[in-house]
């Protein structure tokens, strides 16, 4: 997620919550680069969930795995890792009701 693809997925995000979906699992397990923007767009969609009493869960290899592992490392490095649900798979991610998105 780059300063190009961000805005689809806030979109999507916003798009979603409009049709009423307030539990929201995003994807990102082939997500293969992220920047300073597409860290704002989960954290401002953190923030949105919240707003609605919703959740956000991110599905995230673990930090060992080749795959998506960027996000995850970016993520810890910014210090923001832990205001994020993550899950390992979208099994995990989706034990209790919530709408999957992918991003």
């Amino acid at each position: 997620m780059d300063l190009v693809t961000s805005p689809a997925v806030r979109q999507h995000v916003h798009d979603a919550v409009a049709e009423g979906r307030h539990w929201l699992v995003l994807d990102l397990q082939e997500v293969r680069f992220c920047d300073s923007s597409g860290v704002g767009v989960l954290i401002a969609t953190r923030r949105l969930m919240r707003s609605c009493s919703g959740r956000l869960r991110l599905i995230l290899p673990p930090q060992g795995e080749v795959h998506g592992s960027h996000v995850h490392r970016v993520l810890a490095a910014l210090g923001v890792r832990r205001l994020f649900d993550v899950y390992p798979d979208l099994t995990a991610a989706t034990e209790t009701a919530v709408d999957p998105l992918s991003a």
